[in-house]
């Protein structure tokens, strides 16, 4: 169903930037919109939002039915596969006025389809992402609540997983159970996110899952799920065995990092302010290049969205606000730790970290 106050917004945006319409295909952008997205693959597909607050979908034939019940009232424009799909929306484009204006586009918009509308048709490709992202910056009490329960979640998880972790089991046996216990507990849309275990978990992104736990391992767990569309995203690292003095040195560290980030996030902050509060405690004993990423980044509907806590989003944090807190710190061939929690401007203007397990060291013996 479309959501006519964020139809108007996002149309009021468009208008003020000249853009004709906003093109938008499946996934965490379009679920915000309609509240639902169909399964995206190679055909083209696409929502749009025009500056004169019309909505309207273009879809090979085999999802005409489902769109027209999720968008009930508003043109599907359906095509075959023997069709030149590009033709179709020339055709629509006409009969909207697009024809020659700006569109933005969304970033799930597959770049080859968009090369083919460009060669056929006459318009000038903006950048559609923050239309979205700014639209939904600021979460409604619901979507708090159910960031809330996200984060309640994967805290249960992490308390579950800390038991099974013996040596002997690999990255991937712990993912599994990781997802596992995200549905157990009432998540969904759990992967069992990233687990990186010793050397590994000097990757930031590490996405591997064959590496075996041994004796004095470091496990690194970045994972989430969602709860009523809204995602949880959690990091802890632990232990197997006792850990070292320097491991311990820079866990804490790492751990002071984030505390800092914490308090530092509130509301009506400058948000380059709050990554350098945490950075500066890494920098201060010499490991500044070893955290090589942002503090966070905003967290809703998708994984990953606006705002993003980094020294260059010129942004001040305001109520309703959703966002993580992970500083790290990584060595080549040696060790990485992370520490990360959900931190939410709530609508009394308090900050609010929503992880609540334990972040100090743990070891697991």
């Amino acid at each position: 169903m479309v959501n006519r106050e964020l139809i108007k917004k996002l149309s009021q945006l468009l208008r003020k930037d000249g853009v004709g319409a906003l093109m938008v295909a499946p996934g965490p952008d379009m679920r915000f919109l309609l509240g639902n997205a169909p399964m995206m693959c190679e055909r083209y597909q696409a929502l749009y939002v025009t500056a004169d607050e019309k909505v309207f979908y273009i879809c090979n034939a085999l999802y005409v039915d489902e769109i027209t019940d999720l968008i009930p009232g508003e043109e599907v424009f359906g095509w075959f596969d023997s069709d030149d799909f590009t033709q179709v929306v020339k055709k629509v484009f006409e009969k909207y006025g697009l024809i020659g204006k700006k569109i933005a586009v969304n970033g799930a918009v597959r770049a080859f389809n968009l090369v083919r509308l460009m060669k056929n048709i006459d318009f000038q490709v903006e950048n559609g992402k923050d239309y979205l992202e700014l639209t939904r910056i600021i979460k409604t009490p619901e979507e708090l609540e159910n960031l809330r329960k996200s984060s309640q979640v994967v805290d249960k998880v992490f308390n579950d997983i800390v038991k099974f972790i013996k040596p002997g089991l690999t990255e991937k046996d712990i993912k599994t159970e990781i997802a596992r216990l995200c549905v157990h507990y009432g998540g969904s849309n759990a992967s069992g996110g990233i687990v990186a275990a010793g050397a590994n978990a000097a990757m930031p992104h590490y996405m591997g899952g064959s590496a075996v736990i041994k004796e004095n391992d470091v496990v690194e767990m970045d994972f989430g799920c969602t709860v009523g569309g809204m995602y949880s995203d959690i990091t802890r690292t632990v232990f197997v065995g006792k850990a070292t003095e320097r491991q311990k040195m820079i866990y804490n560290l790492v751990l002071k990092a984030n505390l800092a980030g914490e308090a530092a996030a509130v509301n009506g902050a400058y948000i380059p302010d709050v990554d350098a509060a945490a950075r500066k405690v890494v920098e201060a004993e010499g490991f500044g290049p070893n955290f090589n990423h942002r503090l966070g980044h905003g967290i809703g509907y998708a994984g990953h969205e606006a705002p993003y806590i980094h020294g260059d989003y010129h942004m001040n944090l305001a109520p309703g606000m959703a966002f993580s807190c992970e500083p790290g710190i990584y060595i080549k061939d040696e060790i990485g730790i992370r520490i990360e929690d959900v931190v939410i401007i709530n609508e009394k203007g308090e900050t609010e970290i929503l992880n609540k397990c334990t972040k100090e060291l743990i070891e697991i013996v």
